[in-house]
């Protein structure tokens, strides 16, 4: 009979430590969860908030580069030329544009074969939730946490 409620009372506290360890996991993921929703609003990237004049070199190199593909010289010119309807009179007067928006870190330029390429650099922003709404989300959490421990 002892050794009966001996082990009767190890197994008891062996589900009372599960089920402990599992509110614990739930606590801390549930925690995760609610951090990365409340700190991450929205991504954007810079290239959305730049703003060149219209019809300079600069924002014809911005609407002409990609992200995906490296693009010369040759073909840069030939699609202003065909976007836009401009030709310069100096071949090489892009360049000190592209060598700014590289040195900036706006560009990335790759030399492959003699030939230098181009192509945009995406920066990612994260814009974070504005006051009232972290307002709001602790409130929820203030609520939440009275209605489990009255139902507690």
């Amino acid at each position: 009979m002892v050794l009966k409620g001996l082990v009767r009372s190890i197994i008891g506290f062996f589900h009372k430590a599960d089920d402990w360890s599992a509110k614990e996991e739930k606590q801390v993921y549930e925690a995760k969860e609610e951090e990365n929703v409340e700190n991450i609003d929205e991504i954007h990237s810079i290239w959305d908030y730049l703003n060149f004049r219209a019809n300079t070199q600069a924002f014809h190199l911005a609407s002409v580069l990609g992200f995906d593909e490296w693009v010369d010289m040759i073909e840069i010119r030939r699609r202003i030329k065909e976007i836009f309807g401009a030709e310069y009179k100096n071949e090489r007067s892009l360049y000190p544009y592209l060598k700014t928006l590289t040195d900036m870190g706006l560009m990335e330029s790759n030399s492959i074969g003699g030939r230098m390429q181009w192509r945009k650099h995406d920066h990612l922003i994260n814009i974070k939730k504005t006051a009232e709404k972290r307002i709001a989300v602790v409130e929820a959490k203030s609520e939440k946490k009275k209605k489990e421990e009255e139902s507690a």
